[in-house]
Parts: structure tokens; sequence; C-alpha cells
């Protein structure tokens, strides 16, 4: 008997290989495959994307350009970057404090600044760079060459240098 159910409109947990294969990065973890991919398929935030929040105005161009966004591993914060990306036409470079240093983050600026492409620079684990390393940031957020989208499970008043944290959105 032929299965009557209605095809999925995107890939799920109980899709076959095959069809997981055709709408995945082969490899990719299954939390990347899951990630949501507009703000329409995010889920639990609905109070940081609703219309007129300040992360709405920033999607739509009005909004603060800096935002730190703060909360225990696995919320989203990361999720939440690539949509604000996404949504509002920037490309989106993410660099992870683990791993990055200043070289790294005056390399994005200046692509960013030279090209002239609006972008958002996603710091995953910000509050690991130093003090040398956030000062780094302070031009690019002054003078709007990028949006800055950090993230930290850090208390951002004591893991985020006060420059960079006045000039930024804590959520």
């Amino acid at each position: 008997m032929p299965d009557s159910r209605e095809p999925s409109p995107g890939p799920t947990l109980f899709d076959p290989p095959e069809v997981a294969a055709r709408s995945a990065a082969a490899g990719a973890p299954l939390a990347v495959r899951m990630r949501p991919q507009d703000l329409s398929e995010l889920v639990g935030q609905d109070d940081l994307v609703a219309p007129g929040s300040p992360l709405r105005r920033l999607i739509e161009g009005s909004g603060s350009s800096s935002v730190v966004l703060w909360g225990p591993p696995g919320t989203g914060k990361t999720t939440l970057a690539a949509l604000v990306s996404r949504a509002s036409g920037r490309r989106f470079v993410e660099l992870s404090a683990v791993t990055a240093g200043v070289r790294d983050v005056r390399a994005a600026v200046d692509a960013a600044r030279v090209s002239g492409t609006p972008t958002v620079l996603f710091i995953d684990e910000v509050h690991r760079f130093n003090k040398a390393q956030q000062d780094a940031l302070l031009p690019a957020v002054e003078n709007g060459w990028v949006t800055l989208v950090a993230a930290t499970t850090e208390n951002p008043t004591f893991s985020v240098v006060a420059p960079l944290l006045s000039r930024s959105l804590v959520l």
C-alpha cells in the first residue's frame, strides 16, 4: 500500500539518507543540517526578533551596529548571528576567539572596508579575547565598517571591555 503522507517541505530527522544527502552538505553534523535557514524557522527566540525589537531593527538596517549575544551554550547564538546576516542581506564572516587573533580580525575588517560590502562579523566566544584583541574591534564598530555580532557564555559586564560594551546592544 502506498504511503499517503504528504512530502515534507524540507529535510527532517526521519528522511531516508539519500534525501538528507541531497538537501544538506555531506558529512555535516546534525545540528548544522537542522539549523534554521531563515527567521520564519526560528523557534524559541520570538521576543528577540519580534517586530520593533532592537534585533529586528538591526536586521532591517535601522538599529544598533553592534550586538553582544549572551547565553548558555546551545541556545542559538551562532544561528541567530547567521540569520541576522542572511535576513539583512549582509555577508557573514565568522571567527572564533578560541583560534583567531588580531590579524584575523583586521583581515576580516579590511576586506569588508575595502570591498564596501555590508558585512556581519561574528565573533564566537568573544570573552576569550584579551583586552587588546577586543580593542582591535573598536575602529570597525565605531566607523560602521562591519556589523559586529559577538557571542559569549560569560557575563559581558565582566568579560567584554567597557568601550566595546558601551557601543553594543546586549541581548
